[in-house]
């Protein structure tokens, strides 16, 4: 019974087959648009790559054909979402982008919008690596929610904007609290300061104000006598901003037990002078 099963799934399989190189070999882009059509839905109902794999190869032969024709449009967008269900996001966002383009008032226009910019948000890498995707993605993002402030996606693309937005914010912030982690005081200094000024609404901004706390104090501590001083009178200021902002904060115990020793050593200059 087994064998009997077996043999009936390959013949199906090899009649599959066969039908769909005979009409990839057919002149005729009617069978091919059919086909094409019905491995798509089937790939759509089913989530199985060999379905859009076999669908974009007749796709791609007919969309000449039909371009201009009221059948172009469907083929373009079916062509599209192939390539984005199929995984192949560099693709589907240049072709939701160019089918944008194409046809600005089809009622798929605004999903090609969003779906070109998700595809870029899909291929975003991680934050420590080259950002350039992660970029596009914003742009795109941005452009879809002007022009669709009540679209279908908005919530979605809002959403998306702040996860990537974050994920750069995180990048620069790493960037600069290297400096402190790399035991370079007066770059991290600058550069966490610059972070602050640059990204106001960051996630991080609390870390950002410890760690050039941090950076002021043990530059200063470790600095010659004849600047001691005023390194310390620095980072008090730095200690006080932190203070300020974040008093019950992840540092706020540490930030306070530094500040105790500077106003001890400062004191205590004071007393030699």
């Amino acid at each position: 019974m087994k064998y009997i099963v077996s043999l009936l799934i390959a013949t199906l399989f090899l009649s599959s087959c066969s039908e769909y190189q005979k009409v990839l070999k057919n002149e005729e882009p009617a069978p091919k648009y059919d086909l094409a059509k019905t491995l798509y839905e089937k790939g759509v109902e089913t989530g199985r790559s060999k379905y859009f794999t076999k669908s974009i190869r007749l796709f791609e032969q007919i969309l000449p054909q039909y371009r201009g024709k009221p059948q172009g449009q469907i083929l373009a967008y079916m062509n599209a979402n192939a390539y984005y269900l199929n995984g192949d996001y560099y693709t589907s966002a240049y072709l939701f982008e160019r089918f944008a383009q194409s046809y600005p008032t089809s009622e798929k226009a605004e999903e090609a919008i969003f779906k070109s910019a998700k595809s870029y948000y899909k291929v975003s890498p991680v934050y420590s690596k080259d950002q350039s995707q992660t970029q596009k993605a914003l742009d795109k993002l941005q452009t879809y929610i002007d022009v669709y402030p009540e679209g279908s996606y908005f919530v979605e693309a809002n959403d998306i904007v702040l996860e990537l937005r974050t994920k750069l914010d995180k990048k620069y912030y790493e960037i600069a609290k290297q400096y402190h982690h790399t035991e370079r005081y007066k770059a991290a200094i600058e550069a966490l300061d610059n972070y602050i000024l640059d990204y106001p609404g960051t996630p991080f901004k609390e870390k950002a104000y410890f760690y050039k706390f941090e950076s002021a104090y043990i530059l200063a501590i470790n600095s010659l006598r004849s600047l001691t001083e005023e390194r310390l009178e620095a980072a008090k200021i730095y200690a006080e901003d932190y203070l300020r902002y974040y008093p019950k904060g992840e540092f706020s115990e540490l930030a306070t037990n530094y500040l105790n020793d500077i106003n001890e050593r400062l004191n205590k200059k004071a007393y030699e002078n």
